[in-house]
Formats: structure tokens, sequence, C-alpha cells
């Protein structure tokens, strides 16, 4: 099953459709999306490292559209769109205590360490950032960053070593899939017990 979404994603990678749809997955990301934008940002890089650095700035200008978007609707429409999200994701709760107990100071730490890390999830912080009135500005400017930083960090990487990764994915497959079925499953676990 692996094998087959690997190669298919791989495929569908280098096809003509690849930057909307990475544009499209980046936006989406960062505001009621689940699914981080690397699924098809990484492989992407693999296909056509030469563009690497292209798909950085989609990705980057998109997920911090998506951001803003995200932003918004914590600002705009919390009660009409962003809660029935975020109970559709099972994020309502760690979002109410993340709203009880954060400043602005938490804010800024959390776009960042989101941006980077995806942890917090990206559209939580995002829409948190919008209930708090968070500063649109410092948002923005904070978002540019560390999104860049992650995406850029990745096509530089990705860039230099696709091809080391590559062959190292393609020999070590089974061993990999077998990796990511027991994370999935030990975050799977961790998620359900909290």
């Amino acid at each position: 099953m692996f094998r087959k979404l690997y190669d298919w994603t791989l495929h569908w990678a280098g096809s003509r459709h690849a930057e909307p749809a990475l544009a499209a997955v980046s936006f989406v990301e960062s505001s009621v999306f689940p699914i981080p934008a690397d699924v098809l940002f990484v492989p992407m890089c693999l296909a056509h490292p030469e563009r690497a650095m292209r798909y950085a700035l989609i990705a980057t200008i998109t997920s911090v559209l998506g951001g803003i978007f995200g932003w918004a609707l914590g600002v705009y429409a919390f009660d009409l769109i962003a809660r029935p999200v975020l109970e559709f994701y099972g994020k309502l709760a760690a979002f109410e205590a993340l709203r009880d107990g954060t400043g602005h100071g938490a804010i800024l730490v959390m776009l960042v360490t989101s941006g980077l890390s995806h942890l917090p999830p990206m559209k939580v912080v995002t829409i948190l950032s919008g209930v708090l009135a968070f500063d649109l500005k410092l948002f923005i400017l904070s978002a540019i960053v560390a999104r860049g930083a992650r995406f850029y960090l990745l096509a530089w990487l990705l860039r230099r070593y696709g091809v080391r990764i590559i062959d190292f994915i393609e020999r070590r497959f089974a061993l990999l899939s077998l990796g990511v079925a027991l994370l999935i499953g030990v975050v799977w676990a961790a998620l359900t017990l909290l």
C-alpha cells in the first residue's frame, strides 16, 4: 500500500498540475486542512530538484496567505466557521485550553514553532491568533520567517541531497514503511489518550 502511494505521489509531483496543487494544499493547510504541504512539497523537490527553490517560494507565499485566512476566520467567523472546523478535527478542546492560557508572547512563540514544525498544528495557531486579535503585521512577519525558513531549508536539503535520499528510500522502503506505520499508530494512540 505505501509503495503504491509513494510511486503515485512521485509521479503526480512531476505533473504539470503539481504547482497549483502545492499552492492549494499549502493555503488550506494553514487554516483548515490537517495534511501538511510536505506531502506534495518533498516529492516535487525530489522529482525536480532544480525547481526546489521555486517550490519553496510557492509554498511559503500560499502558506502565509492561508495563515492570514485562518487569522481572519478567528477574528470574523469563529463561531460560524472556525469552531465547526476545530470540532470536526477534534481540536476544539486543545484550542480552548490554548485560548484560556495564552498571551501574545506565547502566540508569537507558537507561530514560530508551528511554522517550523507543525507543533501545535498551524490551523489551530492561526485561528487562535485571530480570536485573540494578535497584531496582523507581526503575525504576517512571523509566518513569513517561520514558513519560509522551513520550506527553503527543506528545499536546500532536498536539492543538495535529493539523489541520495531517493536512493536511501528505494533501498530501505519496506523498513521505512514499517516505521511510518508504527509512527502513525503511536500518534493515533497518543491522541486518543488525550
